[in-house]
Protein backbone atom coordinates (compact mmCIF):
# COMPACT_ATOMS: atom_id res chain seq x y z
CA UNK A 1 0.00 0.00 0.00
CA UNK A 2 2.86 2.35 0.83
CA UNK A 3 4.87 1.64 -2.14
CA UNK A 4 1.00 2.11 -4.76
CA UNK A 5 0.68 5.82 -3.16
CA UNK A 6 3.99 6.85 -3.70
CA UNK A 7 3.35 5.56 -7.54
CA UNK A 8 0.61 7.25 -7.77
CA UNK A 9 1.43 10.33 -6.02
CA UNK A 10 3.91 10.88 -8.02
CA UNK A 11 1.96 10.22 -10.92
CA UNK A 12 -0.21 13.07 -9.86
CA UNK A 13 2.40 15.62 -8.77
CA UNK A 14 3.23 15.26 -12.27
CA UNK A 15 0.17 16.88 -13.11
CA UNK A 16 -0.23 20.03 -11.15
CA UNK A 17 0.91 22.95 -12.02
CA UNK A 18 3.37 24.88 -9.80
CA UNK A 19 1.78 28.16 -7.60
CA UNK A 20 3.75 31.06 -7.91
CA UNK A 21 1.74 33.63 -6.61
CA UNK A 22 2.95 35.95 -3.82
CA UNK A 23 0.21 35.52 -1.22
CA UNK A 24 -3.16 32.88 -1.00
CA UNK A 25 -5.25 35.12 1.23
CA UNK A 26 -9.05 34.96 1.41
CA UNK A 27 -11.27 38.23 2.07
CA UNK A 28 -13.00 37.24 5.20
CA UNK A 29 -14.15 40.74 6.66
CA UNK A 30 -17.67 39.69 8.49
CA UNK A 31 -19.77 37.18 9.57
CA UNK A 32 -21.30 36.86 6.36
CA UNK A 33 -18.04 36.31 4.55
CA UNK A 34 -16.57 33.85 7.37
CA UNK A 35 -19.90 31.62 7.15
CA UNK A 36 -19.45 31.53 3.17
CA UNK A 37 -15.32 30.35 4.06
CA UNK A 38 -16.87 27.80 6.24
CA UNK A 39 -20.08 26.47 4.02
CA UNK A 40 -19.14 22.75 2.56
CA UNK A 41 -18.88 23.01 -1.30
CA UNK A 42 -18.45 19.28 -2.76
CA UNK A 43 -16.28 20.58 -5.85
CA UNK A 44 -13.92 23.00 -3.26
CA UNK A 45 -10.70 22.38 -2.93
CA UNK A 46 -8.84 20.62 0.73
CA UNK A 47 -7.88 23.36 2.91
CA UNK A 48 -5.13 22.84 4.89
CA UNK A 49 -4.94 24.69 8.20
CA UNK A 50 -2.02 25.56 9.79
CA UNK A 51 -1.85 24.27 13.45
CA UNK A 52 0.05 26.71 15.86
CA UNK A 53 0.43 29.61 12.68
CA UNK A 54 2.44 26.48 10.61
CA UNK A 55 6.02 25.62 11.48
CA UNK A 56 8.82 24.80 8.62
CA UNK A 57 12.76 25.15 9.32
CA UNK A 58 13.57 28.25 10.57
CA UNK A 59 9.96 29.22 11.24
CA UNK A 60 8.64 28.22 14.89
CA UNK A 61 4.99 28.01 16.13
CA UNK A 62 3.03 30.52 17.00
CA UNK A 63 5.14 33.44 15.54
CA UNK A 64 3.65 36.10 13.01
CA UNK A 65 6.91 35.52 10.49
CA UNK A 66 5.91 32.06 10.06
CA UNK A 67 2.16 33.15 9.33
CA UNK A 68 3.74 35.45 6.96
CA UNK A 69 5.32 32.68 5.12
CA UNK A 70 3.01 30.45 5.31
CA UNK A 71 0.42 33.10 3.82
CA UNK A 72 2.92 33.35 0.99
CA UNK A 73 3.25 30.01 -0.34
CA UNK A 74 -0.61 28.60 -0.07
CA UNK A 75 -3.92 28.93 0.53
CA UNK A 76 -4.80 28.41 4.73
CA UNK A 77 -5.86 29.62 7.51
CA UNK A 78 -4.44 29.93 11.02
CA UNK A 79 -4.76 28.05 14.45
CA UNK A 80 -3.61 30.31 16.97
CA UNK A 81 -2.93 30.06 20.69
CA UNK A 82 -2.17 32.68 23.02
CA UNK A 83 -2.05 33.57 27.50
CA UNK A 84 -2.12 36.94 28.98
CA UNK A 85 1.69 38.34 29.91
CA UNK A 86 1.63 39.73 34.14
CA UNK A 87 1.08 43.30 32.47
CA UNK A 88 -2.09 41.84 30.65
CA UNK A 89 -1.25 41.80 26.98
CA UNK A 90 -2.23 38.77 24.66
CA UNK A 91 0.77 37.15 23.50
CA UNK A 92 1.04 34.00 21.31
CA UNK A 93 1.57 31.29 23.17
CA UNK A 94 0.55 27.59 23.17
CA UNK A 95 2.38 26.34 26.55
CA UNK A 96 2.08 27.65 30.05
CA UNK A 97 6.03 28.10 30.36
CA UNK A 98 8.14 29.19 27.64
CA UNK A 99 11.05 27.19 28.00
CA UNK A 100 10.01 24.67 25.37
CA UNK A 101 9.65 27.56 22.43
CA UNK A 102 12.05 30.19 23.57
CA UNK A 103 15.59 30.65 24.96
CA UNK A 104 14.07 31.79 28.36
CA UNK A 105 12.00 29.38 30.82
CA UNK A 106 9.60 30.27 33.21
CA UNK A 107 5.72 31.33 33.21
CA UNK A 108 4.16 33.74 30.34
CA UNK A 109 2.07 35.05 33.98
CA UNK A 110 5.61 36.25 35.48
CA UNK A 111 6.59 38.67 32.75
CA UNK A 112 5.73 41.39 31.23
CA UNK A 113 4.95 41.87 27.97
CA UNK A 114 8.66 43.63 27.60
CA UNK A 115 10.53 41.48 29.56
CA UNK A 116 9.42 38.68 27.29
CA UNK A 117 11.25 40.45 24.19
CA UNK A 118 14.04 39.78 25.81
CA UNK A 119 13.82 36.13 24.19
CA UNK A 120 13.83 34.63 20.70
CA UNK A 121 11.43 31.76 19.38
CA UNK A 122 12.98 28.89 18.69
CA UNK A 123 11.52 26.75 16.00
CA UNK A 124 10.53 22.94 15.93
CA UNK A 125 14.32 21.31 15.64
CA UNK A 126 14.91 23.86 18.91
CA UNK A 127 17.29 26.46 16.67
CA UNK A 128 16.94 29.78 17.87
CA UNK A 129 15.20 32.09 15.66
CA UNK A 130 15.93 35.94 15.32
CA UNK A 131 11.58 36.17 16.31
CA UNK A 132 10.21 37.18 19.13
CA UNK A 133 6.55 36.57 20.90
CA UNK A 134 3.92 38.18 18.68
CA UNK A 135 1.14 39.89 20.40
CA UNK A 136 -2.24 38.69 19.45
CA UNK A 137 -3.09 42.07 18.44
CA UNK A 138 -0.15 42.33 15.93
CA UNK A 139 -1.41 39.26 14.44
CA UNK A 140 -4.72 40.36 14.18
CA UNK A 141 -4.35 43.51 12.77
CA UNK A 142 -1.53 41.34 9.91
CA UNK A 143 -4.46 39.11 9.36
CA UNK A 144 -7.60 41.38 8.82
CA UNK A 145 -9.33 40.87 5.91
CA UNK A 146 -7.06 38.23 3.99
CA UNK A 147 -7.54 35.37 5.92
CA UNK A 148 -8.98 33.13 9.42
CA UNK A 149 -7.97 32.88 12.85
CA UNK A 150 -8.67 30.06 14.77
CA UNK A 151 -8.92 30.49 18.61
CA UNK A 152 -7.83 27.70 21.19
CA UNK A 153 -9.12 28.55 24.66
CA UNK A 154 -5.99 27.26 26.57
CA UNK A 155 -7.48 28.30 30.10
CA UNK A 156 -10.85 26.48 29.04
CA UNK A 157 -13.46 27.38 31.71
CA UNK A 158 -16.35 30.16 32.67
CA UNK A 159 -14.08 32.62 33.70
CA UNK A 160 -11.89 32.62 30.05
CA UNK A 161 -15.44 31.73 28.68
CA UNK A 162 -16.50 35.67 29.65
CA UNK A 163 -12.91 36.87 28.79
CA UNK A 164 -13.82 35.93 25.43
CA UNK A 165 -17.39 37.01 25.28
CA UNK A 166 -16.54 40.59 26.62
CA UNK A 167 -13.96 41.10 23.51
CA UNK A 168 -16.07 39.91 21.22
CA UNK A 169 -19.57 41.67 21.52
CA UNK A 170 -20.21 44.74 20.14
CA UNK A 171 -17.37 47.11 21.41
CA UNK A 172 -14.79 44.64 22.68
CA UNK A 173 -11.44 44.81 21.11
CA UNK A 174 -11.91 41.30 18.93
CA UNK A 175 -15.58 42.85 17.22
CA UNK A 176 -14.63 44.19 14.15
CA UNK A 177 -12.29 41.94 13.22
CA UNK A 178 -14.60 39.56 11.58
CA UNK A 179 -12.57 36.43 10.76
CA UNK A 180 -12.82 35.12 13.77
CA UNK A 181 -13.52 31.49 14.50
CA UNK A 182 -13.75 29.85 17.88
CA UNK A 183 -12.52 26.14 18.96
CA UNK A 184 -14.69 24.85 21.91
CA UNK A 185 -14.50 22.10 23.93
CA UNK A 186 -17.91 21.08 24.31
CA UNK A 187 -21.46 22.16 23.33
CA UNK A 188 -21.71 23.89 26.91
CA UNK A 189 -18.85 26.85 26.28
CA UNK A 190 -20.33 26.93 22.69
CA UNK A 191 -23.64 27.55 24.21
CA UNK A 192 -22.33 29.87 26.28
CA UNK A 193 -21.31 32.15 23.80
CA UNK A 194 -24.35 31.95 21.94
CA UNK A 195 -26.33 32.80 24.81
CA UNK A 196 -24.43 35.42 25.67
CA UNK A 197 -24.64 37.28 22.70
CA UNK A 198 -21.56 36.80 20.50
CA UNK A 199 -23.28 36.43 17.41
CA UNK A 200 -20.30 37.21 14.78
CA UNK A 201 -17.87 33.77 14.86
CA UNK A 202 -18.11 30.65 13.97
CA UNK A 203 -17.03 27.45 15.87
CA UNK A 204 -15.07 24.78 15.46
CA UNK A 205 -16.70 22.11 17.19
CA UNK A 206 -16.79 18.36 17.85
CA UNK A 207 -18.93 16.46 16.00
CA UNK A 208 -17.82 13.15 15.54
CA UNK A 209 -20.87 11.24 16.32
CA UNK A 210 -24.65 11.21 15.82
CA UNK A 211 -24.78 11.90 19.24
CA UNK A 212 -23.06 15.08 19.32
CA UNK A 213 -24.61 16.22 15.88
CA UNK A 214 -28.49 15.54 17.44
CA UNK A 215 -26.93 17.70 20.73
CA UNK A 216 -26.23 20.55 18.05
CA UNK A 217 -29.21 19.99 15.84
CA UNK A 218 -31.26 20.35 18.58
CA UNK A 219 -29.10 23.53 19.98
CA UNK A 220 -29.94 26.81 19.02
CA UNK A 221 -26.81 27.66 17.23
CA UNK A 222 -27.56 27.44 13.25
CA UNK A 223 -25.37 24.88 11.42
CA UNK A 224 -23.39 27.84 9.58
CA UNK A 225 -21.71 28.74 12.57
CA UNK A 226 -20.04 25.46 12.76
CA UNK A 227 -17.58 23.58 11.07
CA UNK A 228 -16.97 20.39 12.26
CA UNK A 229 -14.08 18.85 13.74
CA UNK A 230 -14.19 14.91 13.54
CA UNK A 231 -10.74 14.31 15.74
CA UNK A 232 -7.75 12.44 13.88
CA UNK A 233 -9.19 10.89 10.29
CA UNK A 234 -12.59 9.98 8.91
CA UNK A 235 -13.63 6.70 9.91
CA UNK A 236 -15.59 4.72 7.04
CA UNK A 237 -18.69 3.76 9.48
CA UNK A 238 -18.96 7.70 10.00
CA UNK A 239 -20.24 7.41 6.74
CA UNK A 240 -23.97 8.64 7.48
CA UNK A 241 -22.58 11.19 10.32
CA UNK A 242 -20.65 12.74 7.22
CA UNK A 243 -23.29 12.94 5.42
CA UNK A 244 -25.77 14.81 7.03
CA UNK A 245 -23.19 17.39 7.89
CA UNK A 246 -22.34 18.00 4.68
CA UNK A 247 -26.03 18.14 4.07
CA UNK A 248 -26.13 20.87 6.17
CA UNK A 249 -23.75 22.58 4.67
CA UNK A 250 -21.10 21.92 7.36
CA UNK A 251 -17.56 21.27 6.61
CA UNK A 252 -15.30 18.44 8.36
CA UNK A 253 -11.98 18.48 9.45
CA UNK A 254 -9.69 16.48 10.65
CA UNK A 255 -6.68 17.12 13.12
CA UNK A 256 -3.24 14.83 12.13
CA UNK A 257 -0.85 16.96 14.59
CA UNK A 258 -1.02 13.92 17.25
CA UNK A 259 -0.62 11.28 14.28
CA UNK A 260 0.41 11.70 10.85
CA UNK A 261 2.52 14.73 11.81
CA UNK A 262 4.68 12.33 14.41
CA UNK A 263 6.33 10.33 11.49
CA UNK A 264 9.65 10.87 11.27
CA UNK A 265 11.03 9.97 7.94
CA UNK A 266 9.77 12.27 5.28
CA UNK A 267 8.68 9.50 2.82
CA UNK A 268 6.83 8.05 5.52
CA UNK A 269 5.11 10.80 6.35
CA UNK A 270 4.17 11.88 2.80
CA UNK A 271 2.20 8.68 2.22
CA UNK A 272 0.74 9.46 5.34
CA UNK A 273 -0.68 12.56 4.44
CA UNK A 274 -1.69 10.74 0.92
CA UNK A 275 -4.12 8.77 2.66
CA UNK A 276 -5.23 11.07 4.66
CA UNK A 277 -5.87 13.25 1.50
CA UNK A 278 -7.49 10.35 -0.05
CA UNK A 279 -9.95 9.59 2.49
CA UNK A 280 -11.13 13.04 1.90
CA UNK A 281 -12.20 15.51 4.50
CA UNK A 282 -12.83 19.41 3.79
CA UNK A 283 -9.99 20.39 6.16
CA UNK A 284 -6.72 18.85 7.41
CA UNK A 285 -5.31 20.43 10.38
CA UNK A 286 -1.52 20.00 10.38
CA UNK A 287 1.70 21.12 12.01
CA UNK A 288 3.52 21.31 8.87
CA UNK A 289 1.05 22.46 6.21
CA UNK A 290 3.89 23.76 3.48
CA UNK A 291 4.82 19.95 3.57
CA UNK A 292 1.16 19.69 1.46
CA UNK A 293 1.90 22.08 -1.10
CA UNK A 294 3.14 19.69 -3.75
CA UNK A 295 0.34 17.48 -3.02
CA UNK A 296 -2.88 17.01 -4.27
CA UNK A 297 -5.61 19.01 -3.02
CA UNK A 298 -8.76 19.58 -5.73
CA UNK A 299 -10.90 17.35 -5.46
CA UNK A 300 -10.08 16.15 -8.93
CA UNK A 301 -6.74 14.90 -8.36
CA UNK A 302 -8.04 13.16 -5.25
CA UNK A 303 -10.68 11.51 -7.11
CA UNK A 304 -8.37 10.13 -9.71
CA UNK A 305 -5.86 8.90 -6.92
CA UNK A 306 -9.02 7.41 -5.55
CA UNK A 307 -9.79 5.74 -8.20
CA UNK A 308 -6.06 4.67 -9.21
CA UNK A 309 -6.02 3.22 -5.63
CA UNK A 310 -9.23 1.35 -5.66
CA UNK A 311 -8.30 -0.25 -9.04
CA UNK A 312 -8.01 -4.58 -9.13
CA UNK A 313 -4.48 -3.86 -10.35
CA UNK A 314 -3.21 -1.74 -7.53
CA UNK A 315 -5.17 -4.01 -5.17
CA UNK A 316 -2.94 -7.10 -6.26
CA UNK A 317 -6.03 -8.62 -7.90
CA UNK A 318 -4.84 -8.43 -11.02
CA UNK A 319 -0.79 -9.21 -12.24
Amino acid sequence: MKKSLLLLGAGVLATLSVFAQSSYGVKVSNIRELKNYFRYQPKADVIISAHRGGMMPGYPENCLESCQQTYTMMPTFFEIDFRLTKDSVMVLMHDADIARTTNGKGKVSTYTFDELQKFNLKDRKGKVTAYKVPTLKSVLDWGKGKTVFNFDNKDNNPTSWAYYTKRLLPGGEWADYGNIMLSVRSIEEALYYWNHGVKNVVFCAEVSSMEMFKAYDASPIPWDHIMAYIRLTVDPNQTELYNKLHEKGVMIMTSITGSSDKIKEDADRKVAYLRELVAEPDIIETDYPSEFIPLPRTRKAIHVLQDQAMSPKRRGLIK
